[in-house]
């Protein structure tokens, strides 16, 4: 099994990002703004967990298009 190494910017909850992978697309931050933020190294992390409907649709999409499948879900 494959090491998962979450950003240690995301915070606490279902979605997080594996920093190792991703690759600076922002897909994620396009696709779910109030959830995914970058970092100063162009990584992006969870910066809010879903709480909304909406968010929680945007969250499930900014993951299935990540073209490095670096979003993860836990939920």
């Amino acid at each position: 099994m494959e090491q998962i190494n979450k950003h240690p910017l995301n915070v606490e909850g279902k979605y997080y990002v594996d920093f190792d992978v991703c690759l600076d697309h922002e897909c994620c931050v396009e696709e779910a703004p109030n959830n995914f933020k970058m970092d100063e190294e162009y990584a992006a992390y969870v910066c809010k967990q879903p709480t909304t409907p909406e968010e929680e649709q945007q969250c499930i999409s900014a993951m299935n298009i990540c073209p490095v499948e670096a979003i993860c879900d836990d939920g």
